[in-house]
């Protein structure tokens, strides 16, 4: 026995190596029949999956410039970076962008900006924007809604994201006087952390499911009274990543809290379906609209990526005939989002935010409906410039998904449906979430709103407004085709904007930020 330590201690470390070697080469020469580079490259061909499987960091670092990379761009990533982190977001030297490029946004300054006096909100507060419309106002809900932000977080579920990513950016909404809204996972205890909350839910209705899969009033009723930070609920009809396919979440994500949240089984994929049991078409969605607003007292509205709008203008028609109807709409835009899906889906499936928006909008001015919805954007909105923009084209609040985990961590790594998310954000694994600290990543949500709530009213100033609910389609060109340079959206998009009834920042005054929340004392 002794003779063999010897022996053994006595090789040197590059024969080990090469003996490694030798034996991952026979592998893939006599046994590997599921690779065929590496089969026919032994060794080498391992090189190729391994580039292959850094590739998107690769590029990120190395390759792509600052304005071409795709979902998000260094430039769009390093701006939510340092805003998160309260540091110098400002670039130098002029603008790198190419201004000339198709669908360049262009917002215009006045000659004279807007002029605060003494007693205006933004002198105490420069991050102080409610949003000007009352949520289940107009239907009499029991308890109406003025969200306190004009920005907050999307639609994104405990299961998706991982726990303290989840805890993070529900600390940080409550820091920041925004909402949280839950995702079709259910209702969570890291979203149960003094934050305002949206609940929202989909076809597999988790949270509020019944035993045999289908939607239960009783546990929404108890879900509302035993939570009572649940300040809205949201139906999902679809979503911009994969609309009109339902939603997953793989079986390698379902630990035994998450199979408790959401009532399903540990370890096995969740597919929810594509469509609704608890309703067969327009009608009867109208009909489980009221239902609910009238069970729970809170407004009630739905999500949308856009598509055919033959069933939108009946809606519209129901909601004229009957005086009843959402609360709110959220437009989410074909571009995808946190969710995973087929790139024949996400590629192709839906429309971009900018067309699906301006479809349903045109819709709703039609029927004189716009008063009474509010609409909230969603699709990569998260800059100051595109949200004014989606102002000016009729949103009232704008949701943000991958730029609120970017806030807090995430760089786009592109990994989110594979359990391996490397910042902690979308993942289930215990040692990837213990990276993230929540107390500086909710601290870094909160001040990523913050400065985009400050730059968005620095915008409004500039083009001469005192709320961004007061642009309109002229404040804002985009270019289009050779033919002529520049278009006003009014002239791109063949509609004009509704004028939201707005008086002055002091009537929103009751959206006062104090101990952490905003108070807000709402009548109809």
């Amino acid at each position: 026995m002794e003779v063999m330590t010897d022996f053994l201690s006595s090789v040197p470390w590059w024969v080990w190596v090469l003996i490694v070697l030798g034996i991952i080469t026979i592998r893939d020469i006599f046994f590997n029949r599921k690779h065929t580079i590496s089969h026919n490259f032994p060794l080498i061909g391992h090189l190729r999956y391994l580039l292959e499987s850094i590739g998107p960091e690769m590029r990120q670092y190395f390759v792509a410039n600052n304005r071409e990379e795709l979902p998000f761009n260094r430039i769009e990533r390093s701006w939510v970076y340092a805003s998160s982190k309260n540091e110098n977001n400002y670039e130098g030297f002029g603008t790198d962008c190419n201004i000339y490029e198709h669908q360049h946004v262009f917002i215009k300054n006045c000659l004279i900006p807007y002029q605060m006096d003494a007693e205006h909100p933004n002198r105490k507060d420069k991050t102080f924007l409610p949003c000007a419309k009352v949520i289940g106002a107009y239907n009499k809900r029991k308890k109406p809604y003025r969200p306190a932000s004009v920005i907050n977080v999307s639609a994104m579920s405990f299961g998706s994201l991982s726990a303290k990513a989840v805890e993070s950016l529900n600390i940080g909404i409550r820091k920041a006087g925004a909402y949280h809204n839950t995702g079709e996972g259910g209702l969570s205890p890291y979203h149960s952390n003094g934050g305002d909350v949206i609940f929202h839910f989909g076809t597999g209705y988790f949270g509020v499911r019944s035993e045999d899969g289908n939607f239960s009033m009783k546990k929404m009723k108890e879900l509302v009274t035993n939570n009572p930070f649940i300040r809205a609920i949201e139906i999902k009809l679809s979503q911009g990543a994969k609309p009109g396919k339902g939603g997953v979440l793989p079986g390698a994500k379902i630990t035994p809290q998450i199979a408790k949240i959401r009532g399903v089984e540990v370890g096995k994929d969740v597919l929810s379906p594509s469509s609704h049991k608890a309703f067969k078409n327009v009608p009867e969605l109208l009909q489980f609209i009221e239902d609910i607003a009238n069970e729970t007292g809170l407004p009630v509205g739905i999500k949308a990526a856009i598509g055919k709008t033959e069933q939108w203008e009946l809606l519209a028609e129901l909601m004229v005939s009957s005086n009843r109807g959402p609360d709110f709409i959220t437009i989410d835009g074909g571009e995808g989002g946190t969710g995973a899906a087929p790139p024949s889906f996400a590629d192709h499936v839906s429309l971009p935010w900018i067309y699906g928006f301006t479809a349903i909008y045109k819709i709703f001015q039609r029927h004189n409906l716009t008063d009474r919805v509010v609409f909230i954007g969603s699709g990569k909105l998260g800059f100051p410039a595109k949200a004014a923009m989606a102002f000016a084209m009729g949103v009232d609040c704008i949701n943000v998904a991958r730029e609120a985990m970017m806030s807090i961590g995430c760089i786009q790594a592109q990994v989110c449906h594979t359990n391996r998310c490397p910042s902690g954000i979308a993942t289930q694994s215990t040692w990837l979430q213990k990276g993230i600290d929540i107390p500086l990543k909710s601290d870094r949500l909160a001040q990523y709103f913050k400065t985009f709530r400050k730059e968005l009213i620095e915008i409004t100033h500039a083009a001469g407004y005192e709320h961004p609910c007061q642009f309109t389609m002229k404040d804002v060109d985009v270019n289009v085709d050779d033919g002529e340079l520049t278009k006003t959206l009014e002239d791109s998009f063949q509609y004009t904007k509704t004028p939201v009834s707005y008086t002055c920042a002091m009537d929103l005054k009751d959206c006062t930020y104090l101990g952490g929340h905003y108070k807000q004392s709402i009548t109809n």
